[in-house]
């Protein structure tokens, strides 16, 4: 299956980790170059040659939502293998987000969790996570770590946190490692299903009255916590 990358941004970071392209288009290289040569300088040269021109009629057809900088990417996906990605022996986290609503939320969860560069992301429900609109909220950033949808969660040797306004206050030392951080819908939460499976509950101090926060706001929330826990900012993390 195939990955829509739309924008300068989410080619060059597609770029910077090995997306498998397969079509670079532009409705014109100057403005690419241009780009490339002030936010990529180390990739400016393999941008311009893989870009190819079309009339600017034909580039404002080619994706739901034609991108001011003016490049659109085609690239093999790269999805995740859930098993794998559970089974990594590494400490860090996984995210597991449970039925999401919003795609560009998705995506923006992506994003910030390839910035922890935690073992990867995974979602249940109906929405494809690797949909042009959650590539678009990412930035490209699912070539960074494994994104993929699960249909069930499956036995775990990973403790399970979930995150719930009825939870502990999260506290970053007691993050245990290898954890899978579960996050619901800002409506309805998690589910009591896996509420039940949870090993701990865990929630996000806020100011009283405020009833909850963005889906991408609380993973960002928790991933940070977690760099903390693991003794860095997210300025450590690797480029």
């Amino acid at each position: 299956m195939l990955a829509v990358l739309e924008g300068f941004h989410a080619l060059k970071h597609a770029l910077r980790f090995d997306a498998p392209l397969l079509e670079v288009v532009v409705s014109d290289e100057a403005p690419l170059q241009q780009l490339a040569d002030t936010l990529a300088p180390d990739l400016s040269a393999r941008l311009l040659a893989l870009a190819q021109p079309v009339e600017p009629s034909v580039f404002v057809q080619l994706a739901p939502l034609p991108p001011p900088t003016g490049v659109i990417a085609l690239a093999e996906r790269r999805p995740g293998d859930p098993s794998a990605v559970l089974a990594d022996a590494r400490p860090e986290p996984v995210i597991l987000l449970e039925d999401p609503r919003d795609l560009g939320n998705m995506g923006a969860c992506v994003r910030v969790a390839a910035a922890a560069h935690i073992a990867g992301v995974l979602s249940t429900g109906s929405h494809d996570p690797w949909h042009p609109d959650a590539l678009r909220g990412a930035a490209g950033l699912h070539y960074a770590l494994p994104v993929a949808r699960l249909t069930q969660l499956p036995p775990l040797d990973r403790p399970l946190l979930a995150i719930d306004p009825d939870g502990e206050p999260l506290h970053p030392s007691e993050l245990p490692t290898r954890a899978v951080l579960a996050f619901g819908t800002e409506r309805y939460g998690l589910s009591e299903e896996l509420l039940a499976m949870a090993d701990a509950r865990v929630s996000i101090p806020m100011r009283a009255g405020v009833s909850s926060l963005n889906l991408a706001t609380s993973v960002a929330a928790v991933l940070f916590a977690w760099r903390l826990r693991a003794g860095a900012g997210f300025h450590a993390v690797e480029q």
